[in-house]
């Protein structure tokens, strides 16, 4: 445990970020497995889940809680397999 005072303060504001963090890579996780869930619905539903998806993940990339390719990567593979099913169902 640090004795500066400064040291100190950085630590607490450390474990404050840690916790905001995991509560915001927590909602991130809950949007994409509603998209999960969304997609066995109808295509107007599981478009809207898509879209917020996607916005939840460029908001975290930009934000720097994930990496700009992480996101881009799970929007391709969201996007793919929401075409892919939709044009299975037709």
């Amino acid at each position: 445990m640090p004795n500066i005072k400064s040291a100190i303060k950085r630590v607490e504001l450390g474990k404050a970020r840690t916790i905001k963090n995991a509560a915001a890579k927590s909602a991130l996780r809950t949007i994409i497995r509603r998209f999960d869930e969304a997609i066995s619905t109808d295509s107007e539903t599981a478009a809207l889940a898509l879209k917020r998806a996607a916005r939840a993940l460029d908001k975290a990339s930009s934000k720097g809680l994930i990496h700009k390719n992480l996101a881009a990567r799970k929007k391709s593979r969201l996007t793919r397999r929401f075409s892919k099913h939709f044009a299975q169902v037709g």
